[in-house]
């Protein structure tokens, strides 16, 4: 990969480009090795002794499940991973939610609720091919604006800066409703930040002012869950529901060679997630939907934006093993991305190339990809073969002074529809600033559904086992 760097005083977005970005990381490049944490093997920690004359600051984070933690959305409570023990063995657990904490010497600072990214070969091949996941080759960061804690930062001491992924601790068997969030969850996760940092013009001055008050309630947590039995009474169904509502709220008084402003950083987050595991802990189902708006505020500064967002997921998959070890996978997944910006966010808001700022106050993006797959695997593994059938469509675009914030902008930029099957690209069509770009031939989402063979296939209960199965996790036994 080459990396090529420009020096500007080009003005982008709402606001100027950082002064300093400071790494949080693992810090290995001096050894070639690769620096980002792995939690919670690692504890993710920096200390930093922060610029004194600084007049905002973003912290960035970026956090991936991987190996146990990949499918992390479809994971069970605490208290059922032993529900199949008899038939498919233990499941993952701490349910499946995350949160990712970001704190300042211990003081929790913000969160992010991570989007649930699906790996190219996930749950089944067929599924990306060509068309990958939402996200999967553009992992997002997560801004959150720590201004109101620069009295403390800029004092000239050092100061910790911790990145933490909590699930939730849903209790005993016997007492599966007392939840709370926990320290740690299985392995592992890869994360990283950055702190981007605005500096006073005045290089001798000395950022003061208040300390941040916190508004830190705990979140709402509400679990269900029911387990169903065989005629003979083994365990045979386990359905789970997961909610949990959060909010935040940081406010400061800051005080720099350039005046006082009040900062504000807020939070409102949701999470819905009803899961449902059949055919003896063999086949499971989540339908999720996390959501939330994200709000920095500052009266007397230029460092305010706005964040919405809402993340639909369902995963439907069953696989079935033989005794001579013979896969069989089949799966639909339905993922979806709905993303507005407003304000001077740290990372280009994709107006850049339409005009920016100077046509509109926020952009609006929304996508979603369905796709059904099948796959087929020898028990030696010398064998495979498969097939799927995908369709995304993608709509980005401006908001106009005029308009309202809101899933669907009321100025089209870009829009783009793809469908494809077996690996080929069947209709592609594109549009540019209301002008269409080109158009395949083929019809769309009637590919998916009708064509090929593949439609009327009947819905089956699904699998978070078949996941782990393919990705070389098999621990999961047969009686």
């Amino acid at each position: 990969m080459t990396a090529t760097f420009f020096w500007s005083d080009v003005t982008t977005d709402m606001a100027p480009p950082s002064d300093l970005i400071i790494p949080i990381s693992a810090r290995q490049s001096a050894k070639n090795a690769v620096s980002q944490f792995t939690v919670p093997q690692q504890n993710a920690t920096n200390t930093i002794s922060f610029p004194r004359n600084v007049r905002r600051a973003v912290f960035s984070v970026s956090a991936n499940g991987q190996a146990l933690e990949e499918f992390w959305w479809s994971n069970v409570l605490q208290s059922d991973i032993w529900t199949f023990n008899k038939t498919a063995g233990q499941l993952t657990g701490w349910s499946p939610f995350r949160e990712v904490q970001v704190l300042i010497d211990g003081q929790l600072a913000g969160v992010q609720w991570p989007f649930p990214v699906i790996f190219t070969g996930g749950v089944s091949p067929g599924l990306h091919r060509p068309v990958v996941s939402v996200e999967a080759f553009d992992l997002k960061e997560k801004e959150i604006d720590i201004t109101a804690f620069l009295p403390l930062l800029c004092d000239g001491k050092n100061h910790t800066f911790t990145i933490r992924i909590a699930g939730l601790n849903a209790g005993t068997a016997a007492n599966p409703t007392a939840v709370s969030l926990t320290e740690r969850v299985d392995e592992n996760w890869y994360v990283t930040g950055k702190i981007f940092v605005w500096l006073d013009s005045n290089a001798s001055s000395v950022t003061t002012g208040d300390v941040p008050t916190l508004q830190l309630s705990p979140p709402t947590i509400l679990v269900a869950h029911s387990i169903g039995k065989s005629s003979n009474g083994t365990n045979e169904t386990l359905a789970y529901d997961t909610n949990v509502q959060r909010g935040i709220r940081i406010t400061g008084r800051v005080v720099t060679s350039s005046g006082t402003i009040s900062p504000s950083w807020s939070q409102t987050l949701s999470y819905t997630n009803k899961g449902l595991v059949t055919g003896f802990g063999y086949n499971a189902l989540n339908d999720l939907t996390i959501s939330g708006v994200d709000s920095a505020s500052s009266s007397g500064g230029q460092g305010s934006f706005r964040i919405a967002y809402r993340y639909p997921l369902f995963a439907n998959s069953t696989y079935s093993v033989t005794p001579q070890g013979n896969l069989s996978i089949w799966a639909h997944v339905r993922q979806g991305k709905h993303f507005e910006s407003s304000g001077a966010t740290v990372y280009p808001d994709g107006l850049e190339a339409f005009g920016g700022n100077k046509r509109y106050i926020g952009s609006a993006l929304t996508t979603q990809k369905e796709g059904v797959a099948a796959f087929y695997q020898s028990g030696d593994g010398m064998n495979a073969t498969g097939w799927g059938t995908a369709a995304q469509t993608f709509r980005f675009g401006g908001v106009s002074r005029g308009g309202v914030l809101g899933d669907a902008p009321d100025v089209e930029l870009y829009f783009r529809n793809v469908s494809a099957a077996n690996g080929s690209v069947l209709y592609d069509f594109k549009r540019t600033a209301g002008r269409g770009a080109n158009e395949s031939k083929g019809n769309g989402m009637a590919d998916l559904r009708g064509a090929n063979g593949f439609g009327g296939v009947e819905e089956k209960s699904g699998n978070g086992g078949a996941m782990r199965v393919f990705m070389g996790r098999n621990d999961y036994k047969r009686s």
